[in-house]
């Protein structure tokens, strides 16, 4: 299977896009009124020398639009001299248009009256000829490399928690708005920068859909900022939002990502980038934009950073400009992009498929939104749970229909399927496939347990649930006796996992094997995984949903399903180009248009490991090339090498 990595070209455009989020420190959003050109050349420079290559920038809407029908040029004249300052620095930035929401604060124009940003016909005709007349002045210069048409405006236009619009009125008003840059002769990359958090990544409808907006936009742009319980989980969040963000298999640009030094140490600010850099590169981003280029400690009274105080230090740079840890690691990063020629390397691809329900994305008759947090969490887990085993997945959408060349399917605390997945399955083991699935019996009361048919058919099994009643896991942890081989596992082995969950959740499935033999059994010497020969194929069931109660501990991972992971790629026969003997580090690869091989090993752990990767070739050091067999990570650490 194809694993997402598709780059976004242009003729304008410097790759691959590895840059920040511009306010001047001079004003933030007002940095228009009191433009420093000086001022805004040192920064450029400052986040050049680190190897970025563009900006996005902002036209504050309540300022560079005063008037329904006037634009104000002087700030267009201002804008102009910005873009000036990138090309003097071989730097290039992407203009957002309507940005009336910035930093925990909504502006307006003065002149909007309350009216509706995507239903009142005349206030979207003025938001489109705003877009115009901005692509018309600026279209030409050799500094745009690309458009965006908001700022997450699902906190602007509306509340989506409280009054969501429909996906058909924002995939009209998102038709008018890419429309007007192309009407005006803007012919860069466009992008909505909503921030990717409709309900295709994130399984709650703000109204934007990826799918439905696919049509008129160019690439994808996750913001990523929620926060975990979990370290390794952090680490992989914007990695697992980009494999899902990739739904329409367009290029998917990391559009924001970043932290406030209020927040954390200066040492773990550097962690969080270094760990999201590399671990979006390998969940199939091909573009980086850091929040933000600077702190703002001279803007304390002004708004947002007067009640958003930690707003004042998102920067990568100080207030007077000073690299900070962040802005290192873009650097570090930065060279890795180019010794490895990134522009032209793809994923390598994966024998295991992540299944997507399609449940996460849709609206089915009589399903509850209230689901599809377990959903996402129990998938987010899986993904983290597969980089642990060094095996590469790709995510499989439901909703698309399985794809025929997996090895391996895995189903991680899956409830609800649909009838024709659920066939799907089964002909795909009967052809030689293996098929994991998790039981979970979901968080909520009604309908409990399997939401599919013909589980015990499937599975080779009877259940033995009663009607509206779980079967509640007692046991503070979950102990998992293999009773034979089971790939990597040697018979007499015992895994233990964490137990966690709601009164629905924490709850496991009673079965009888008809036709599966028992592969594992729990400590009281009930079935806990079950093999059911199907055909050329197989399907492997677990009777406890090891990923959601992973997912609802704090601080859980490395957990053991990594080993379960494992055990099914090597019983399924799923490729695992490199492996490393240990949960912490983490292998994957990417390979370049020559058929140059390049491994990253991405480390979990706080402490400093010497690891000895196995690989089908021999370790190579990028630079220099000399041969490499053991690796000593450094704490939170990561290497690239080349393979031969």
């Amino acid at each position: 299977m194809r694993r997402h990595s598709a780059h976004l070209t242009h003729d304008h455009s410097v790759l691959p896009w590895l840059g920040a989020n511009f306010w001047s420190r001079t004003g933030g959003p007002l940095m228009w009124r009191n433009y420093e050109p000086k001022t805004v050349r040192e920064e450029l420079a400052v986040l050049r020398e680190h190897g970025l290559t563009m900006t996005r920038s902002f036209f504050y809407w309540p300022d560079f639009h005063p008037e329904p029908g006037r634009i104000d040029e002087e700030l267009c004249d201002r804008f102009r001299d910005f873009l000036d300052a990138h090309a003097e620095a071989g730097m290039g930035t992407v203009p957002t248009f309507i940005v009336g929401h910035m930093s925990g604060e909504n502006w307006d124009p003065v002149w909007r009256g309350g009216r509706d940003l995507y239903e009142d016909v005349w206030l979207v005709g003025r938001q489109a000829w705003f877009v115009s007349q901005m692509t018309r002045r600026f279209k030409d210069h050799p500094a745009v490399t690309g458009w965006l048409i908001t700022n997450e405006m699902p906190g602007y236009g509306r509340v989506y928690q409280v009054d969501p619009p429909s996906s058909d009125v924002v995939t009209a008003w998102a038709q008018f708005m890419c429309d007007a840059v192309r009407a005006a002769g803007g012919t860069q990359p466009v992008s909505l920068g909503d921030g990717a958090w409709g309900i295709e990544v994130t399984g709650r409808d703000n109204g934007f859909s990826l799918r439905d907006t696919a049509e008129y936009v160019d690439f994808v742009g996750p913001h990523v900022y929620r926060s975990d319980t979990d370290r390794p989980r952090q680490h992989y969040r914007a990695a697992f939002e980009c494999e899902l963000a990739a739904v329409t298999g367009q290029p998917v640009v990391l559009e924001e990502f970043g932290l406030s030094t209020d927040t954390v140490s200066a040492a773990n600010a550097g962690i969080f980038y270094r760990q999201t850099l590399h671990n979006s590169l390998l969940g199939g981003a091909t573009g980086w934009i850091a929040w933000n280029n600077t702190d703002y400690d001279d803007l304390w009274d002004q708004s947002p950073y007067d009640h958003h105080p930690f707003e004042m230090h998102f920067g990568i740079t100080d207030h007077v400009g000073r690299p900070k840890e962040p802005l290192r690691e873009l650097a570090s990063f930065a060279e890795v992009l180019q010794r490895v020629d990134f522009a032209r390397c793809r994923r390598t691809d994966a024998d295991a498929a992540l299944v997507v329900p399609a449940f996460l994305e849709r609206g089915y008759p009589y399903s509850r939104p209230a689901d599809r947090p377990l959903i996402f969490t129990s998938l987010h887990q899986g993904y983290v749970a597969a980089r642990g085993a060094d095996l590469p997945v790709a995510l499989a959408r439901e909703a698309d229909g399985l794809p025929d060349d997996a090895a391996l399917y895995l189903l991680p605390s899956t409830r609800q399927l649909t009838t024709r997945t659920r066939r799907a399955l089964e002909r795909r083991a009967r052809e030689g496939a293996t098929v994991y699935l998790s039981f979970c019996s979901g968080e909520h009361p009604g309908t409990r347990g399997p939401w599919f048919d013909d589980l015990d058919g499937l599975f080779g099994v009877e259940l033995q649930l009663s009607y509206g009643v779980a079967e509640p896991i007692e046991d503070d942890v979950l102990e998992m006796t293999f009773a034979e081989d089971f790939g990597s596992i040697a018979a007499g082995e015992t895994l233990v996992f964490p137990v966690a969950g709601n009164e629905d959740s924490r709850a496991y499935l009673p079965v009888v094997p008809t036709g599966a033999r028992v592969v594992a059994t729990d400590a009281h010497g009930r079935p806990a995984l079950l093999c059911n020969g199907t055909g050329e194929g197989r399907t492997v069931l677990a009777t406890y949903p090891m990923e959601h109660m992973a997912a609802r501990t704090a601080r859980a991972n490395p957990e053991q399903t990594h080993r379960l992971y494992a055990a099914l790629a090597e019983v399924a026969g799923a490729a695992r180009p490199v492996t490393v003997d240990s949960p912490y580090v983490a292998a994957d690869t990417l390979v370049h248009e020559d058929g140059t091989r390049y491994v990253w090993l991405v480390s979990q752990s706080e402490a400093e490991l010497s690891v000895r990767p196995v690989a089908d070739g021999e370790l190579h050091e990028l630079e220099g090339g000399e041969p490499v067999r053991d690796v000593v990570m450094a704490p939170y650490g990561v290497c690239v090498l080349e393979l031969r």
